[in-house]
């Protein structure tokens, strides 16, 4: 007889890395009631790039910071692996997001009496297992640039300092706010293929906020967010090089 025909083995779904079930968040702005988040479901899975798309207003921010151990949910629960971060206090948040999490936002926050070798050093010295910030400051292509202060640097080569400071810990997770928002279209584009090269050679699980559309071409999954819920989410079928996107 001949050979029955054996199904293929199916790929087995990773397991996620976040896991936000309900998360709602309310905020009380004088006698106003601000509901920023409405009941977010979400997962979020090792090694992807994602990004989180919303106007402003739309729980983007609020999104991410709970996700980074930055606030808490009034209700609901998240998930880090095997942490229900949703219950911790402020002195297990701060170990989780000192030994996780990278953070990267709109504003580079650097102390500008500081080298970038030295601005990336405050992480390292502090951290578990870090790279040097020669090798962290060599990823994002600012090998030629350690000893110089910010002021003697460009806005692009700023945020770059300020992705090396965030990645030099080897963090899991990085969490990026707007991290174009400052910068023209041109440096933006630079400081976003850094952030993909970071997330392909260091498998960094990564979110990147933004109001800008374009942006979502790079993602692995790209989240829309509206008045503070999952609008939908969408998968790209082939994924954009950060060198060919155009706004």
């Amino acid at each position: 007889m001949p050979a029955m025909n054996q199904a293929e083995p199916l790929t087995p779904q990773p397991r996620p890395i976040f896991e936000a079930h309900g998360l709602t968040k309310d905020y009380q702005m004088g006698e106003v009631l601000v509901k920023a988040l409405r009941g977010v479901d979400l997962e979020l899975y090792p090694g992807e790039f994602v990004v989180l798309l919303g106007p402003s207003g739309s729980g983007k921010s609020t999104l991410l910071n709970i996700l980074g151990g930055l606030d808490t949910p009034t209700t609901g629960s998240v998930r880090y692996r095997d942490h229900d971060l949703s219950v911790y206090d402020d002195a297990a948040l701060t170990h989780y997001r000192r030994e996780h999490v990278g953070f990267v936002f709109q504003f580079y926050n650097l102390i500008p009496s500081l080298t970038a070798r030295e601005n990336v050093a405050l992480v390292t010295e502090i951290s578990d297992n870090p790279m040097t910030p020669e090798e962290a400051l060599k990823l994002v292509g600012l090998g030629e640039r350690m000893d110089h202060f910010p002021t003697q640097m460009s806005g692009g080569e700023q945020q770059r300092v300020a992705i090396a400071r965030a990645v030099a810990k080897r963090p899991q997770v990085l969490l990026c706010d707007e991290p174009t928002g400052a910068l023209d279209a041109q440096t933006g584009v630079l400081v976003l293929d850094v952030i993909a090269r970071v997330n392909q050679e260091l498998g960094t699980t990564t979110a990147v906020i933004t109001h800008n559309e374009v942006i979502a071409g790079m993602a692995d999954r790209i989240v829309h967010l509206r008045d503070g819920l999952v609008a939908r989410v969408e998968r790209n079928a082939s994924k954009i090089a950060a060198s060919a996107l155009r706004w």
